[in-house]
């Protein structure tokens, strides 16, 4: 094993979470154009909204959960190029970008809305913690190659 051998694999955790933002985003669409799971969620919780306006509640989660999904992906981006590059401040980079990650991925997790019951169906929220999972991992080697780093110095 290589010196840095901890610090490629973070990479490539953070190569793994950045497929999986982009599996997370798209889920969402893809569940719009065949299985409704968010549309019969906001159904269930909603059965007095019209057509039109569960179709525009679920636009709205639609185009937040890819907002979020860019700014995800932007952050693995730049997570990734400051690991490359060996920025000074790239490990605390990165964990703060976990954190920010993982309490998006709670909120919508166990966010409730007006019906009581949670925003998001719970399979698509699951699947919207996945990246948090690789930036885990990520960060538990990022910080373990520093350690590895000071032992040998």
């Amino acid at each position: 094993m290589t010196r840095n051998h901890p610090q490629q694999s973070a990479i490539v955790a953070m190569y793994a979470g950045l497929a999986l933002t982009a599996v997370a985003t798209a889920s969402g669409w893809v569940d719009r154009a065949s299985g409704n799971v968010l549309a019969d969620h906001l159904r269930a919780g909603y059965p007095s909204y019209s057509v039109a306006r569960i179709d525009t509640a679920v636009s709205t989660w639609l185009g937040y959960l890819s907002i979020l999904g860019a700014l995800g992906a932007i952050g693995w981006w730049w997570a990734i190029r400051s690991v490359r590059k060996r920025r000074r401040w790239a490990r605390t980079t990165a964990t703060g970008l976990f954190g920010a990650g993982l309490a998006v991925a709670l909120f919508n997790l166990v966010v409730r809305d007006t019906s009581g019951d949670t925003g998001l169906p719970p399979l698509l929220a699951w699947i919207g913690m996945l990246p948090a999972l690789a930036g885990l991992l990520a960060v538990a080697l990022l910080w373990r190659s520093q350690r590895d780093e000071s032992s040998q110095a």
